[in-house]
């Protein structure tokens, strides 16, 4: 077995050309190099090339949201379990595949669910999340270091390792309280996603009730409040009214961690393109997601879909979650989600944000660990130089894509952490 941190230079001196060729001959020597299924004629597999991987080494490589912290929880609950400096086929992330992937900073979900609240333990759940990380960054310090601001990232990728950022998933964490928030600060969160599933007392879910026509007086404090901590404001997840109204009051770029194009994909977890008109105004960016549901038509029909449906059948079997769930498990299985879901789809939605905001408007969020499905070539955290090829295939720049693949999303967290 190849042993990958190895690989990267400790070094504060790293040699993008020889890191690009280490990459080419780990990434190559990959079992199923390229991901190749079917694909069609004008939509071809992607085949990395030297040129590209070139590129993407001298590149930050920043991804706006992984799950995989709540993926450890969900079965073990530490790292003695499953230890990701092995591989860990079962996830969509280890070590072994971020150093193939050339990931220098990442941001960590430490998403709890919403049920939470109503068992009174968001906060407490969501402060185990917190330490989850840091036990992560202390078992493995020759991989991850936790960054609390842009010159943290910097510095501790000049070191060869990982930057870690973490990210709250849903405002219901901090329990309708400013303090909260501040206290999540000071535990190291750096970005807190307005809402996730549900819509808040103070701010409207893309797939939950609105209540507030985009954020209560409250909302509006506490994106203030983010603003004055140097937290930034996560819009994915949120109501398209929730994104306007946080543009109108914020004072600082905001972030969508991991959200897509609705013009390309009609799903109410996308973002309208008079929204990133709005984005663009604001200096804020858009971090495509990879899951299926959000990038591709079909899926995202068919997603669309299955929200009505598992909404009638919650109002159908009201007390019965466990029929409920049955029936819309029947749902899925007569209606599966399409084949054809392809590395093409999330570039088809960085070509349209380019279009609508402009380059400086867009990065990666990929959601991995936290997706039930991922496009052909998008497999695992190993596949980004995929992205980078298909960017140069269409035409990018090596500047455009070292902005995609992180320098936008560093401008905007140099900016709110200064």
């Amino acid at each position: 077995m190849i042993r990958y941190s190895s690989l990267i230079p400790s070094s504060s001196t790293v040699r993008y050309s020889s890191l690009a060729g280490t990459l080419a001959i780990v990434f190559c020597s990959l079992p199923g190099f390229g991901w190749a299924q079917e694909a069609d004629k004008d939509r071809p597999q992607i085949i990395v090339t030297g040129a590209a991987l070139k590129i993407h080494a001298a590149s930050p490589v920043v991804d706006g949201h992984n799950d995989l912290p709540w993926e450890i929880r969900k079965t073990d609950g530490r790292f003695k379990q499953f230890d990701i400096a092995k591989s860990q086929p079962q996830f969509h992330t280890d070590i072994q595949r971020l150093r193939t992937g050339g990931v220098g900073a990442q941001f960590w979900s430490v998403y709890v669910p919403v049920s939470t609240t109503r068992q009174g333990s968001a906060l407490s759940t969501t402060l185990e999340q917190i330490a989850l990380v840091k036990e992560m960054c202390d078992r493995y310090p020759d991989t991850f270091e936790l960054a609390l601001n842009a010159a943290d990232v910097d510095r501790i990728r000049e070191e060869g390792k990982i930057a870690s950022m973490i990210g709250v998933e849903g405002g219901h964490s901090i329990e309708n309280s400013l303090s909260v928030l501040q206290q999540l600060y000071k535990q190291g969160a750096r970005y807190m996603t307005l809402t996730h599933s549900e819509s808040l007392d103070w701010a409207d879910s893309c797939t939950g009730e609105p209540k507030n026509g985009g954020l209560s007086e409250f909302g509006e404090e506490v994106v203030r409040e983010m603003n004055k901590l140097g937290m930034l404001v996560d819009i994915s997840h949120v109501s398209a009214d929730c994104m306007r109204h946080v543009l109108r009051v914020t004072d600082s770029p905001v972030i969508f961690s991991h959200s897509s194009a609705f013009a390309i994909a009609n799903h109410p977890r996308n973002v309208p393109d008079d929204v990133l008109k709005l984005t663009q105004k604001n200096g804020g960016v858009v971090m495509i997601n990879f899951f299926n549901d959000f990038i591709n038509p079909y899926d995202a029909m068919r997603s669309t879909e299955r929200i009505a449906v598992k909404n009638g059948l919650r109002a159908k079997f009201p007390d019965d979650e466990e029929k409920s769930d049955a029936e819309l498990k029947k749902w899925e299985l007569g209606n599966p989600r399409s084949d054809r879901c392809t590395v093409h789809d999330v570039l088809d939605h960085i070509d349209h944000v380019v279009k609508v905001a402009g380059i400086q408007s867009v990065g990666l969020g990929s959601d991995f660990d936290g997706i039930p499905a991922v496009p052909k070539q998008l497999e695992d955290v190993a596949s980004y130089p995929v992205i980078t090829q298909g960017m140069l295939d269409r035409g990018y720049s090596e500047s455009d894509i070292k902005k995609v693949l992180g320098e936008n999303v560093m401008r905007v967290f140099r900016a709110a952490t200064k």
